[in-house]
């Protein structure tokens, strides 16, 4: 049976793996996210299609380097509402940057969308995208700062600045969308397909 590699460094996506007995590596995709977008933005991509994209490109990666192994790829875009369409942010660099992304959120509700792909020797296998809408509170500038005081650096890993399995909870007032697919890895219908195509013996 072909080995399993998870093309990700993101922590929660290995535990989610892992907490379901699924034996596999993580190998880290060697993608510039920014360059690809940039080379498609005279497309406009929607969302769901950058991350997507996105998700295809770091699991080819990998694959290239892996021959016959079975390749998870994973992806989360987040886009705000505009007067010209969903705007969509990015991981930020530092603390300052985490505060100025949660101003632009709070009080509004923003969408994450997250694709996930198997590929194996280059070639897409199984795609899927999920999308979760996020309503956050009107927060304080203090409760934002007392919040990012809380979860300290982790959040910089975070599209959103914030992780919903730990203290990230606290800003929502409301959430529309599947835990898994939050959390950056949509699991259940990757699991499916693990098992459709006969993967990881489930």
């Amino acid at each position: 049976m072909s080995h399993i590699i998870l093309a990700s460094s993101s922590p929660i996506r290995r535990k989610l793996l892992s907490e379901c007995g699924i034996s596999f590596e993580v190998s880290k995709p060697a993608i510039d996210e920014r360059a690809v977008e940039a080379a498609t933005a005279a497309d406009a991509l929607p969302p769901d299609d950058l991350a997507l994209l996105l998700a295809i490109a770091k699991a080819q990666d990998v694959s290239e380097k892996n021959q016959g192994a079975v390749v998870i790829g994973c992806d989360q875009v987040l886009s705000v509402p505009n007067e010209n369409g969903p705007a969509m942010l990015h991981k930020v660099e530092d603390m300052a940057g985490a505060r100025r992304q949660l101003l632009t959120l709070r009080g509004r509700t923003h969408t994450l969308h997250t694709a996930v792909v198997i590929v194996r020797d280059a070639a897409v296998q199984f795609e899927y995208v999920d999308r979760a809408h996020m309503t956050m509170h009107d927060l304080a500038p203090e409760e934002i700062g007392r919040y990012l005081s809380l979860a300290g650096d982790d959040v910089i890993g975070s599209v959103g600045c914030y992780q919903l399995e730990g203290p990230g909870a606290r800003l929502f007032q409301k959430i529309d969308g599947d835990y898994f697919t939050i959390l950056g890895l949509p699991l259940i219908p990757l699991l499916n397909a693990l098992r459709n195509l006969g993967h990881a013996g489930l």
